[in-house]
């Protein structure tokens, strides 16, 4: 691991002080620091690097739990089927029992409308409307007449 650590670190080193010669010289606390983070950057690229090979090294744990997980999801699956299965039946059953007797209710209900029941008499008589007066000589009067006598009553828009 460490052999790996240097390696990164060398070339990490080697990369950044060829981009930095580019813009201009180096000084030796330039050369420090570029060091120190390259080892840091180094160690933490090698942890990552042991992880990855130690994770395919060890399929079989997880490969097994995953094998669980759907051997367990099949069988929840499997048993939301059925109940949906038995749902689906009972709605079936309900829709032709409620279609039966909804034509049950029909014949039953024709045959009643076929003769219709009798009405109570009604307890009270009906009332007649009121009648009209005869009318009277003024009202048969000639128009002019009749604006003659209009003018002669006031009238509620004279004020």
């Amino acid at each position: 691991m460490k052999a790996k650590q240097k390696l990164l670190a060398s070339d990490i080193i080697s990369s950044i002080e060829s981009k930095i010669s580019e813009a201009g010289e180096t000084t030796k606390k330039m050369k420090k620091s570029i060091e120190k983070s390259a080892d840091k950057l180094a160690k933490k690229l090698a942890k990552l690097m042991d992880k990855n090979e130690k994770a395919k090294t060890k399929p079989d744990k997880s490969a097994g739990k995953k094998a669980k997980k759907d051997v367990a999801k099949a069988k929840r699956n499997v048993a939301k089927a059925k109940k949906n299965a038995v749902k689906a039946e009972k709605n079936a059953k309900r829709t032709t029992d409620t279609k039966v007797s909804k034509a049950a209710k029909a014949t039953v209900t024709a045959a009643d409308t076929s003769e219709p029941a009798p009405r109570p008499a009604s307890a009270r008589p009906k009332a007649t409307p009121a009648a009209k007066p005869a009318p009277t000589r003024e009202s048969q009067t000639s128009p002019t007449a009749s604006k003659t006598a209009e003018s002669a009553e006031p009238s509620a828009t004279d004020s």
